[in-house]
C-alpha cells in the first residue's frame, strides 16, 4: 500500500477527464482565474472543510491489484452447501465474459429512453417471461433487490390493497410460515413494525384464517428445512376468506414442482441468484416478483412492456412508467427505485442458454444427488424427518454430534447450515460432484454405495427415484418462446448478446449527462476483482473466520466512508439508495423510541426532494409535511421555521438533499440543521449529490445526523442498466448504536435495529469497486473529483447559457455539479422530450427530463468527461436550439421537422423513399463530428408510450413481432 506511484501514472489522471491544458481553457471560458477560485465561489465558506481527508495515500492500479490479492487470500473458499437462499452456481463463460465483465452491459443507464435501450429491454423482457413461466403467474417485474425485500413488498402491496377503502380498523395480521428463511423474516419484521402490521410466525398447518384481521399469508416453497409442502387446500381456504397468498419459491425447484400460480398463489417472490450469478458474500442478485394481472398497477419496481415505434414497428419500453411508486411520493406504498438489472440480465441469459430442458436437467441432477445422500444417511442411522424434498436435507442429530460433524466438515473444507433450533442442513446445487458426495459421507461416517453413474438424457441419475410427491410434480410447459430455444451453442449465444448490446447506448459510446445520476467512469481495475473466486464464491452465511479478507475490506471502507461524510459510524447493509434512505430514517426512529419519544413521527421534506424521500418516510411510519422552496430553488426558511415550530413536539426529522436537487449549494443549510435540532428532530441528508461534496464539505460539517451514499453514483459502482446499486448509511455517535443488524451474522450497533436487507453486508462483492475508487484516488484525488465535477458543470453552463436559460445558481452565479436548462420558452416548437430524442441523433443520451421542474432538463457531466466530449455535447445542444429557432421562424415545417421526428433510424434513412422536407444529411449527420465515428444508430424510432399502455404485454410475444 506504500509503493510510490509515478505522477504520470496516478489513477486520478486516468479517472478525471480534463487535462491541465483543458482545465485552463475551461476556466477561461467560465471567466475565473483558477479552479480554487471557482470552488470558493461555489461552496459556501461556512461549510468548507480545509483539512485533507484522513484516508490512505493514492496507489496505482497495478499496486492496488497486488494489495487486493493479499486481501483476497485472507478469504477461504470452502465448498458451501449452506443453501438458505444462496447456492453455488456455474456462470457460463460466454455470459461471464460478454455480460458480467462487459462495460457495454454494465455502464448503461436505466432504460427510460427506450429508443437507445432496446437490447437490455429485450433481455429484461426475457427475465420477466422466465419468471412468469416458472411461477405460473401472468405478470412479473424486471427484478427487485433481494428475496427479503420482494417478500416485504408483497406484504405491503397486499396490505394496502386489502385496506384501501377500509375506514374502520384495518386488517393488519400477516401470517408467516415458520419455514420462511430467517433473513426474509427479519426484513419483513423491519418493514411491518412502523406500519403497524402484526407478523405472526407459525406452522402453516396451524394457521388460523377465521380472524377478520388477517390479510395475507407468506409460505416458503420448498421450506427452509427442505420440506415440500402441499398448500393447495390452504390456498383455497385463504381465497374464500379474501386472504392473499404470497409464496417465496426457488425457481430451479419450480422446473420440477407444480408452480404456485397453478395452485392458488396471488404473488410469487424469490431470488434468481442460482441462475448463474455468483454468491458474492451476499450480492448483488436479482430478486423476482410475480403476481396476478389484477395487481399490475400496484407492482413495485419496473415492468418492461411491448409497444411500437412511430412507424408501427415492434418496440419495447418501460410499461406503466407513470405508475412508478416514487412519483406518488407520500402516497406511495413502496420506495423502490433501483432494480438489479445487470443481474437480471445474467439470470435471463442463463435461462436462454440452458433452456427448459437444460434447467430441468440441472434440477434433476441436483435433486438426485440429494436423494442419494438422504438414502445413505438413513442407512447409517441418521434421522431425516422430511421425506418430500428438492435439494435440502434436514439431519436431526444431538448438539454434541453436530459439533463433532461440524469440526470434521470445516477441517475438510465444507460448510453446512446449523439452525439455532438444532440439527444440520445440507443444500446441494449444480456444482455438486460425486467427490463432494463421497467427502460428505465420510464426514458423517456413512458408507456410500454410489460410485458414480452415467447421467440420463434428462439429467437424472439411473435408478434414483424422485422424492417429489406425484401430486406436486410439474406438468405444464415453460420457456417455450424461441428466445429460450435458439441459443444453445456458444457461437449463437455470443452473437445474440452482441446484437442486444449493439442496440444500447452506454458509456462506451458517449457521456450520459443525467442530472442527479452521476454516470462517471467505472474503471476496469475497480471491476476486475469482483469476479475473483475469493470474493465471488463465498456464501454470505459462511463463518466469518473464513471471510477475513472481506472483514478487513469492510472495516477500511466503513472508516473511509465515515471520514468522507464527517461521521463516526457506517452500515454497509442497505443495497440501494432508497434502501439507504429507509435505513437512515429507521435509525432515527429507533433513536427517538429509545429516548421514550416514539410520538416523534413528523418528517419535514422540501418540495424539491427526490420522490423516494417521502415514500421512504411513509414506510418508516412518519407523517410527511412538505416545505416550500423559494424562487431561487432554496428551501424557504420562513416556511421551514414555521413548520418546525408547529410540529416541534412531534418532529422526527428533516430530509434534505445537498447540494440541493436544483444543483445549488444552499447557504442556509447550517441554519436549517440547527433549527431542526432546536426542536428535537434529527437531520437526514440524501447523499444523491455527494459527488460535489467529497473533500470540500461533508454531511457532518453541515450539521446532518445521518446520510446515505449512492455508491453507484459518487463512488463509481456502475448503474448496470438499472442496477445494481448500494446505499450504505453513515451517522454520528448518537445514532450509531441503532445501525441495522442481521439474524445470521453480527452487524450493526449495540442496540441494532432489525435487518433492512437479506444479506448482512448487502451486495458485498460490489463494495470492492468503491473500495478501489477510494484507495486509488486517495484524499487529493477524491477532492479533485469533486472539484472537476463542479468545473465541468460550470463549463457547460458557460457554453450554453446564451442558448438556454439556466434556472438556478448559487449566490455567485455558479452551479454545483449539475444544472437545469429551462425548455418551457420553446414549448410551441420543442418539448423537453423532443430535445431528448433529437440528442440521440447527435449520439447522446438525454439529460434528466422534467425533474425536478416540469419542462426542463437537468444535466450532470461528471468529472470523468474530457473537454472534447463536453464540447461535442454543448455543440449538440446549441445546434438543437438553432433547429428549434428554424421551426419558430417558419424555416422548417411545424410538424415535419428533425425535432418532431427524432430519432431517425438507419432503416428510415436508407429507405428508397424519403418523405420529409428536410434532407437525410440533416437528420443523420447534423454536425461534422458524427462522421468521425461518434454516431450511434437507434434500432427503433420514437416509441409510442400510449400504445404500450393501452395494449399491455409484459412477456415475450411471438418471434415474428421482433422482425
Amino acid at each position: 500500500m506504500h509503493a510510490l506511484t509515478p505522477r504520470h501514472d496516478q489513477f486520478r489522471n486516468r479517472h478525471i477527464g480534463p487535462s491541465p491544458e483543458e482545465r485552463e481553457a475551461m476556466l477561461q471560458t467560465i471567466g475565473v482565474e483558477s479552479l480554487e477560485a471557482l470552488i470558493d465561489q461555489t461552496v459556501p465558506e461556512n461549510i468548507r472543510v480545509r483539512e485533507p481527508l484522513n484516508v490512505s495515500s493514492p496507489i496505482s492500479e497495478y499496486y492496488y491489484l497486488q494489495h487486493l490479492k493479499g486481501i483476497a487470500d485472507r478469504n477461504k473458499v470452502f465448498r458451501s452447501f449452506v443453501g438458505m437462499g444462496y447456492y453455488g452456481t456455474i456462470t457460463p463463460s460466454v455470459i461471464l465474459r460478454n455480460v458480467f465483465c462487459n462495460p457495454g452491459w454494465y455502464t448503461q443507464y436505466t432504460p427510460y429512453q427506450a429508443e437507445i435501450a432496446q437490447g437490455r429491454l429485450e433481455s429484461l423482457l426475457n427475465f420477466q417471461t422466465m419468471v412468469s413461466d416458472l411461477t405460473g403467474m401472468p405478470v412479473a417485474n424486471a427484478s427487485l433487490l433481494d428475496e427479503g425485500t420482494a417478500a416485504a413488498e408483497a406484504m405491503t402491496m397486499f396490505y394496502g390493497h386489502r385496506n384501501k377503502r377500509v375506514k374502520a380498523e384495518p386488517a393488519n395480521v400477516f401470517l408467516v410460515s415458520d419455514q420462511v428463511l430467517p433473513q426474509t423474516l427479519a426484513v419483513l419484521e423491519t418493514r411491518a413494525e412502523p406500519l403497524d402490521i402484526e407478523v405472526r410466525v407459525g406452522a402453516a398447518a396451524e394457521f388460523e384464517l377465521d380472524e377478520d384481521r388477517v390479510f395475507g399469508i407468506l409460505l416458503q416453497y420448498p421450506g427452509a428445512n427442505g420440506q415440500i409442502g402441499d398448500y393447495r387446500g390452504l390456498a383455497e381456504q385463504a381465497r374464500e376468506k379474501n386472504i392473499t397468498v404470497t409464496v417465496a419459491a426457488d425457481l430451479l425447484a419450480l422446473t420440477l414442482l407444480t408452480p404456485p400460480g397453478e395452485w392458488g398463489a396471488d404473488a410469487v417472490v424469490g431470488n434468481t441468484q442460482r441462475f448463474g450469478v455468483p454468491m458474492g458474500f451476499g450480492g448483488p442478485h436479482a430478486a423476482y416478483f410475480a403476481t396476478l394481472d389484477t395487481f399490475k398497477r400496484q407492482i413495485p419496481g419496473r415492468i418492461i412492456g411491448v409497444s411500437q415505434d412511430r412507424h408501427g414497428n415492434f418496440a419495447l419500453r418501460m410499461a406503466l412508467q407513470t405508475r412508478e411508486q416514487h412519483i406518488r411520493r407520500e402516497k406511495a406504498t413502496s420506495n423502490i427505485c433501483t432494480a438489479q438489472a445487470l443481474l437480471a440480465n445474467m439470470a435471463a441469459m442463463y435461462a436462454c442458454y440452458h433452456g427448459a430442458e437444460g434447467l430441468t436437467a440441472i434440477a434433476k441432477r441436483t435433486h438426485h444427488f440429494a436423494v442419494i445422500l438422504a438414502d445413505t444417511l438413513k442407512q447409517a442411522g441418521y434421522s431425516l424427518p422430511t421425506d418430500a424434498f428438492f435439494d435440502t436435507l434436514q439431519v436431526d442429530v444431538s448438539p454434541e454430534k453436530t459439533a463433532e460433524i461440524r469440526q470434521r466438515a470445516e477441517k475438510n473444507g465444507y460448510n453446512f447450515f446449523y439452525p439455532s433450533t438444532g440439527g444440520i442442513r445440507i443444500s446441494f446445487d449444480e456444482t455438486v460432484a460425486t467427490t463432494d458426495l463421497q467427502a460428505i459421507c465420510r464426514i458423517f461416517e456413512a458408507d456410500l454405495a454410489y460410485k458414480g453413474a452415467e447421467l440420463e438424457e434428462d439429467g437424472g441419475v439411473s435408478g434414483i427415484e424422485t422424492r417429489i410427491l406425484p401430486a406436486l410434480r410439474r406438468k405444464s410447459e415453460f420457456l417455450t418462446h424461441a428466445n429460450f430455444r435458439n441459443y444453445r451453442t456458444e457461437t449463437e449465444m455470443m452473437r445474440y448478446l452482441k446484437r442486444l448490446e449493439n442496440k444500447d447506448l452506454s458509456l462506451m459510446h458517449s457521456m450520459i449527462p443525467l442530472g442527479s445520476c452521476t454516470m462517471k467512469l467505472n474503471a476496469a481495475t475497480e471491476l476486475i476483482p469482483v469476479s475473483w473466486p475469493q470474493f465471488a464464491d463465498i456464501h454470505p452465511f459462511a463463518p466469518i473466520e473464513q471471510a477475513q479478507g472481506y472483514s478487513e475490506l469492510f472495516r477500511e471502507l466503513e472508516h473511509d466512508l465515515a471520514e468522507i461524510t464527517g461521521f463516526t459510524a457506517c452500515s454497509l447493509q442497505p443495497n440501494s439508495g432508497a434502501s439507504g434512505e429507509y435505513a437512515g430514517l429507521m435509525v432515527i426512529r429507533a433513536y427517538h423510541q429509545h429516548r421514550d419519544e416514539a410520538h416523534r413521527n413528523v418528517a419535514l421534506i422540501p418540495e424539491s426532494a427526490h420522490g423516494t424521500n417521502p415514500a421512504s418516510a411513509v414506510m418508516a411510519g412518519m407523517q410527511v409535511v412538505v416545505v416550500k422552496s423559494d424562487e431561487a430553488g432554496n428551501v424557504d426558511m420562513d416556511d421551514l421555521r414555521e413548520k418546525a415550530e408547529k410540529h416541534s413536539d412531534d418532529l422526527a426529522a428533516l430530509m434534505i438533499t445537498y447540494p440541493s436537487t436544483y444543483g445549488v449549494f444552499e447557504t442556509g443549510v447550517v441554519e436549517m440543521c440547527d433549527l431542526i435540532h432546536e426542536h428535537g428532530g434529527m437531520v437526514y441528508m440524501d447523499g444523491a449529490n455527494m459527488n460535489a461534496q467529497v473533500g470540500l464539505t461533508s454531511p457532518g460539517r453541515i450539521g446532518a445526523d445521518v446520510c446515505h451514499l449512492n455508491l453507484h453514483k459518487t463512488f463509481a459502482i456502475p448503474h448496470g442498466g438499472g442496477g445494481p446499486g448500494m446505499g450504505p448509511i453513515c451517522c454520528n455517535e448518537a445514532l450509531a448504536p441503532f445501525l441495522p443488524g442481521h439474524p445470521l451474522q453480527k452487524t450493526g450497533g449495540q442496540k441494532a435495529s432489525s435487518a433492512v436487507a437479506s444479506a448482512p453486508w448487502g451486495s458485498a462483492s460490489i463494495l470492492l469497486i468503491s473500495y478501489a475508487y477510494i484507495k486509488m484516488l486517495g484524499a487529493s484525488g477524491l477532492q479533485a473529483a469533486s472539484e472537476y465535477a463542479i468545473l465541468n458543470a460550470n463549463y457547460i453552463k458557460a457554453r450554453v447559457e446564451d442558448a438556454y436559460d439556466v434556472l438556478f445558481t448559487g449566490e455567485n452565479g455558479r452551479s454545483a455539479h449539475e444544472l437545469i436548462l429551462d425548455l418551457r420558452p420553446f414549448k410551441s416548437v420543442m418539448t423537453a422530450g423532443d430535445l431528448a430524442k433529437r440528442l440521440i441523433d447527435y449520439g447522446f443520451h438525454a439529460p434528466t427530463l422534467s425533474w425536478p421542474v416540469a419542462g426542463t432538463v437537468m444535466i450532470e457531466p461528471t468529472e470523468s468527461e474530457s473537454k472534447e466530449e463536453l464540447d461535442r455535447f454543448c455543440d449538440a445542444l446549441i445546434a438543437i436550439r438553432e433547429e428549434a429557432d428554424e421551426v419558430a421562424r417558419g424555416d422548417t415545417d411545424a410538424q415535419d421537422n428533425v425535432l418532431a421526428n427524432a430519432p431517425h433510424t438507419i432503416a428510415e434513412l436508407t429507405a428508397d423513399e424519403w418523405v420529409h422536407a428536410y434532407p437525410r444529411s440533416k437528420a443523420a449527420y447534423p454536425l461534422p463530428y458524427l462522421q468521425q465515428g461518434f454516431k450511434f444508430w437507434p434500432s427503433v424510432a420514437r416509441v409510442d408510450d400510449g400504445y404500450g399502455d393501452r395494449n399491455f404485454v409484459c412477456t415475450c410475444p411471438p418471434m415474428e413481432e421482433y422482425r
